[in-house]
């Protein structure tokens, strides 16, 4: 059952990931007394690009967040369509954390088959997200954290057209420390149901993604990482993953850079390797992907 979410390939790529968690050379106990001196000087969330780590802050701490994506690469013409997300979160206890975002979207379509021209921003929606940690990846072997995120949008992520969107997203973020200060490990399970309302045409449309992905961060300098995640992101019709709609397999660089000791710097680059879309030939999915995704995070926190 597992295999039908994601291809051969990228599961053997994710899964030697996954293994390293069991398989790293440095002691636990050297891990340790290593997170005793430096446990606060790497915050994992944002350390692997589109892919996130386990950690939430610790109790009381407050941060806010500007996070740009931009999405390019469509099957025929010239598409672009790029996301403003400003957020705020609180970590409420020491293994919880609620957050609270606005988004704002902007689209440039030209001449894309089915699709009107569009070159139009406007306020897309409202998030939610709420962090469960599960396991501290700094008293146990690795770090595990739930997150639920619903969402409301008002825009269309793909055509830009207006809809009434309703969905969530339910990410499982496991991470590790595999060699002490440098070299760190992070694999997702995602799952994200969404009803989607075309208000022109009145039609509605119930859609499942479900994803998985690993990454790997190395050191480079003080506070600076650099590393490279593989995604395998599965769209199906139907909220419980009822007919097959698409796949796309992702893979690109990240970078990290803990700029102070309040300000932090993450951006990643995604581009799609292989993917299907149904009753469609080719090698990619560029009808329910792009062939480009990019993301720049910039926050502060205290």
């Amino acid at each position: 059952m597992f295999m039908r979410f994601c291809s051969a390939r990228a599961f053997h790529a994710i899964s030697v990931i996954a293994l390293l968690f069991l398989t790293t050379g440095a002691s636990a106990r050297e891990n340790h007394a290593a997170r005793e001196n430096h446990g606060a000087e790497i915050d994992t969330e944002h350390l692997f690009g589109f892919t996130t780590g386990s950690d939430i802050g610790e109790k009381g701490e407050k941060e806010f967040e500007s996070e740009s994506n931009v999405r390019s690469g469509k099957g025929g013409g010239a598409y672009t369509a790029a996301f403003e997300q400003l957020e705020a979160k609180y970590t409420l206890a020491q293994n919880f954390r609620i957050a609270a975002a606005a988004v704002y979207a902007y689209h440039n379509i030209l001449d894309m088959p089915e699709t009107d021209d569009r070159r139009r921003g406007e306020f897309q929606g409202l998030l939610a997200d709420a962090r469960f940690r599960l396991l501290d990846r700094e008293r146990s072997p690795v770090g595990l954290t739930v997150s639920v995120e619903p969402h409301w949008s008002r825009v269309d992520d793909i055509t830009g057209v207006p809809v009434e969107n309703y969905g969530g997203t339910v990410t499982l973020a496991i991470d590790k420390e595999l060699v002490a200060k440098k070299l760190y490990a992070a694999v997702n399970l995602l799952y994200e149901p969404e009803v989607t309302h075309f208000r022109e045409t009145d039609v509605w449309m119930h859609q499942s993604t479900m994803g998985i992905s690993g990454a790997l961060a190395v050191r480079a300098a003080s506070g600076v990482f650099i590393g490279a995640e593989l995604r395998s992101l599965h769209l199906y019709d139907g909220l419980g993953l009822n007919s097959f709609t698409g796949r796309a397999l992702f893979a690109g660089p990240t970078f990290y850079a803990k700029l102070s000791q309040h300000w932090w710097l993450s951006l990643a680059w995604n581009i799609q390797v292989r993917g299907h879309a149904a009753d469609r030939p080719g090698s990619l999915d560029l009808t329910n992907y792009e062939h480009h995704r990019a993301t720049a995070r910039f926050g502060y926190h205290f």
